[in-house]
């Protein structure tokens, strides 16, 4: 995955994104395409957004859809790449596998990882939750700006 983050507004915007899996035997391609290509922007808000918010009294903030940060075609990276491998399962006569998990299962650990080596240049320190809000990394940018510097070499975190 390719991103850009924006330091001083903390906005992400994602510029390529790989997938490559194995659902066994590929029955028809276009349609595990799409529910990869599905899983992955489904899994991007939710990412990049709080979407269970409690109050203080554990107190459920996001009740209904209305409060929620729902996935669209304007999430999809506009380069998205699919590599199909193909290990056919005999545990059915098919050789098929799940093919729509894989799409989501890796969304939150790339992000975070793929923030936490852009924003590395500030002297950011690691990203240890997700989501990984535009509020966190304005936040995160601010504190290490203020920092005194390390050591060369050494790395906040």
């Amino acid at each position: 995955m390719v991103l850009e983050v924006d330091p001083d507004t903390g906005a992400v915007r994602i510029l390529r994104w790989i997938v490559a899996h194995d659902c066994g035997h590929v029955l028809e391609p276009a349609i595990v395409d799409g529910q990869i290509h599905g899983a992955v922007v489904q899994g991007l808000p939710d990412a990049l957004n709080v979407q269970l918010a409690y109050d203080e009294g554990g107190q459920r903030l996001t009740a209904t859809l209305m409060d929620y940060v729902l996935a669209t075609a304007a999430d999809a990276p506009p380069s998205f790449e699919l590599r199909h491998l193909e290990t056919p399962t005999p545990l059915n006569p098919l050789g098929a596998k799940g093919a729509g998990e894989g799409g989501i299962m890796p969304v939150h650990p790339l992000i975070a990882q793929a923030i936490e080596d852009a924003l590395s240049p500030f002297g950011c320190g690691r990203i240890e939750r997700v989501p990984v809000t535009r509020a966190d990394i304005h936040a995160m940018v601010r504190a290490a700006r203020n920092a005194p510097p390390l050591p060369s070499g050494e790395r906040a975190g």
